[in-house]
């Protein structure tokens, strides 16, 4: 592991460049160990109860507490064990943010504020997991409203190329490759609990693709069910799986 070691690094600005410095922590950004070894690091971080879970994901750390009759000391112990366990790698308390999911009426707007080393943890309705939003009412409508937005996003550069007059082939290639992969990203977990008007949003990014490219496409529900059938494949393979 010579390479983590004595990095010489240094900014360039047009002509400028900054003096060179040594840097001896962290990883090199881009490096395909760079996740690895990241993942090594943090692998000895464990829950300390039961009823909480770890998600783990590149740099991401995710801890889901089971909260039962209002009762949130092990959520709240985990935090602090979090805390503790980062020592001098400080948390960003500006990027973490605090999403409760609560079944009870009465006891919807009644917890309280997480502090992590005196910084009041941002109380948010939706926030991005895995490129997923996912919302307070467990509803997809921002999270299908933000893949469809991204999506004509992209359409708008598939436009481009049709009035430079690619060829369908190379329109449809890009469809495949830049764009369809938006609105059916983790299809298979959203998709089925879809109003019929974001189903209707998620289709019309795939009949406009159509009419540019002049070409037909899947559908999105087609997409969905290829989508479970393998993931369901899958999951038969997989000895391990706890289904």
């Amino acid at each position: 592991m010579d390479f983590l070691t004595n990095r010489p690094q240094q900014v360039r600005s047009g002509s400028i460049c900054s003096n060179t410095i040594t840097l001896n922590t962290g990883v090199p950004q881009g490096c395909v160990l760079s996740p690895f070894l990241y993942s090594l690091f943090t692998s000895d971080y464990r829950p300390v109860n039961g009823s909480n879970s770890i998600i783990k994901f590149a740099d991401d750390t995710t801890v889901i507490g089971l909260i039962t009759n209002n009762d949130e000391t092990a959520y709240r112990e985990e935090i602090q064990h979090l805390v503790t366990w980062c020592n001098n790698l400080l948390l960003n308390t500006f990027k973490t943010k605090k999403l409760i999911v609560d079944f009870g009426k009465e006891t919807r707007d009644t917890h309280d504020t997480n502090h992590i080393n005196g910084m009041a943890v941002e109380h948010v309705s939706s926030f991005k997991f895995l490129g997923i939003h996912i919302s307070v009412d467990l509803s997809w409508a921002f999270n299908t409203s933000s893949l469809v937005k991204k999506a004509h996003q992209r359409l708008f550069i598939l436009r481009t190329l049709k009035k430079n007059q690619l060829s369908s082939d190379i329109l449809v290639n890009f469809y495949r490759c830049a764009i369809v992969s938006i609105p059916t990203s983790c299809v298979t977990v959203w998709y089925g609990s879809c109003s019929d008007a974001e189903r209707k949003a998620l289709q019309l990014v795939v009949k406009t693709a159509q009419r540019i490219t002049g070409t037909p496409l899947p559908d999105m529900e087609d997409i969905q069910k290829k989508c479970c059938l393998r993931r369901a494949r899958s999951i038969l393979k997989d000895s391990s799986h706890p289904a």
